[in-house]
């Protein structure tokens, strides 16, 4: 416990401030590093299991998915009077994401082919492939839209971050503490319903002082907190599921009395596209 308090300590205030001053390019490329990192750990849990992805095209496939996300905030959208919009590339070289996913499709195919070996042997590279860009780089990269939201997007990002905190650290403590009904053993026996209900009653709190420091109404943000907290326990228990399937108890060792990096984010991966879209349709308004 001290030690992961300590890690906490350190990783927390360096986050954030990554996430408030850094240019979207600095955070742009700091995402797509830990996306990789937990690419490498997740091939890792997937090779324990017989899968053996095409890691290097993969990994280069998530560094393009994170400057596509990125070039998307480089478009410049002026409204105009009846309803008419102006749209201008503001500085060159954006790519869009379906062309990622069509350079991946088409990589992973001509990988296949080139290497010459039975479809029984080249069916599972490309399953380990395919889950490791959609389940884990792919949500992951919506940190970046997130960023790309006008006015309140460097906000947005830490509003996310801190419900998953809150979030997990609350959970841990009640489920502790109080925790009596499992919540999915097969899949992580220590969780417990009390200790999800924590995990929620904290991310809406955060959503209530969320509100007040953005200055947006409360309700909106409460609901669009409790949408993410159910997408991050979620992802929290989609990893566990990974871990359990390959017999490990942490993906990695990166970050101490933390596991791996896929461990510190699994709850993120989810949460972040699903506060984007739940701000498009519900902050908006």
């Amino acid at each position: 416990m001290l030690l992961r308090i300590l890690t906490a300590v350190v990783l927390i205030p360096l986050v954030v401030a990554l996430v408030w001053w850094a240019p979207a390019a600095v955070t742009a490329a700091a995402a797509a590093l830990v996306a990789i990192l937990a690419l490498v750990e997740f091939f890792e849990l997937a090779e324990r299991v017989g899968l053996r992805a095409f890691r290097k095209w993969t990994m280069f496939s998530a560094a393009l998915l994170f400057y596509a996300q990125y070039s998307l905030g480089l478009v410049e959208t002026h409204t105009l009077s009846g309803g008419v919009s102006i749209v201008r590339d503001a500085a060159g070289g954006v790519v869009s994401i379906e062309a990622v996913l069509l350079v991946f499709a088409f990589g992973c195919v001509s990988i296949g082919m080139a290497r010459r070996q039975p479809v029984a042997d080249v069916l599972p590279s490309m399953a380990a492939s395919a889950a490791g860009f959609v389940f884990v780089a792919f949500p992951f990269s919506y940190l970046l839209r997130l960023n790309e939201i006008e006015r309140v997007g460097r906000e947005l990002i830490l509003f996310t971050m801190c419900l998953i905190w809150a979030g997990d650290m609350l959970a841990y403590f009640v489920g502790r503490s109080l925790g009596r009904i499992p919540m999915a053993p097969a899949l992580s026996p220590k969780k417990t319903w009390e200790g999800a209900l924590g995990n929620m009653i904290a991310s809406l709190l955060v959503g209530v002082l969320f509100a007040r420091w953005m200055q947006m109404d409360a309700l909106t943000l409460i609901m669009i907190a409790a949408l993410g907290n159910i997408a991050g326990q979620m992802g929290d228990l989609i990893e566990s599921a990974f871990k359990r399937g390959a017999a490990v108890k942490d993906s990695g060792t990166l970050v101490p009395g933390h596991g791996g990096v896929l461990d510190r984010i699994d709850s993120l991966i989810l949460a972040a596209p699903v506060v984007w879209a739940a701000y498009q349709w519900l902050g908006r308004q």
